[in-house]
C-alpha cells in the first residue's frame, strides 16, 4: 500500500472518530448550553466534518487504483484543509460566540470546492 493510502486512510478514521466524539458532544453537553442558532452551527460544522472525513477515506482507497498520486494528494491535502478552517472555524465560533471567527469559513469551503476537483481531476486521469 502507498505511504499516502495509508497516510489518508488514518486520518478519515481519525477524522471520522473525531466528528462522532464532537456530534455526541453537541447533542448532550452543548445543547443546555448553546442557543438555537449556535447549536445550528455546531451541527453544520459536525456534518461538513463526517462528510469530508468519508472524503478523505475515499481518497485513501482510491489511492489504491489510480496512477495518479499527484492529484490524488492534493484532493487529500485540500480536503484536510477544509476540514480544519470550514468545521474548525465553525466550532470555534458555537464555543465562544465569537462571529469574526465566521470570516475563516469561506476558506474552508474553497479548499472543499479545491479539493472535489482535485478529486474529480485524478479520477479523470486514471
Amino acid at each position: 500500500m502507498p505511504d499516502y493510502a495509508r497516510r489518508f486512510l488514518f486520518l478519515a478514521a481519525l477524522a471520522g472518530a473525531l466528528a462522532v466524539v464532537l456530534g455526541a458532544f453537541g447533542a448532550h453537553a452543548l445543547k443546555a448550553r448553546l442557543d438555537e442558532p449556535m447549536l445550528t452551527v455546531w451541527q453544520t460544522a459536525v456534518q461538513y466534518h463526517f462528510w469530508h472525513a468519508l472524503a478523505l477515506g475515499l481518497i485513501g482507497l482510491l489511492a489504491l487504483h489510480l496512477r495518479d498520486a499527484c492529484w490524488l494528494m492534493r484532493a487529500g491535502w485540500l480536503m484536510l484543509a477544509g476540514l480544519l478552517l470550514f468545521s474548525g472555524s465553525l466550532y470555534a465560533m458555537a464555543l465562544t460566540g465569537t462571529r469574526a471567527l465566521g470570516m475563516v469559513t469561506p476558506f474552508g469551503g474553497l479548499a472543499f470546492i479545491a479539493g472535489w476537483l482535485a478529486l474529480a481531476w485524478a479520477i479523470r486521469r486514471g
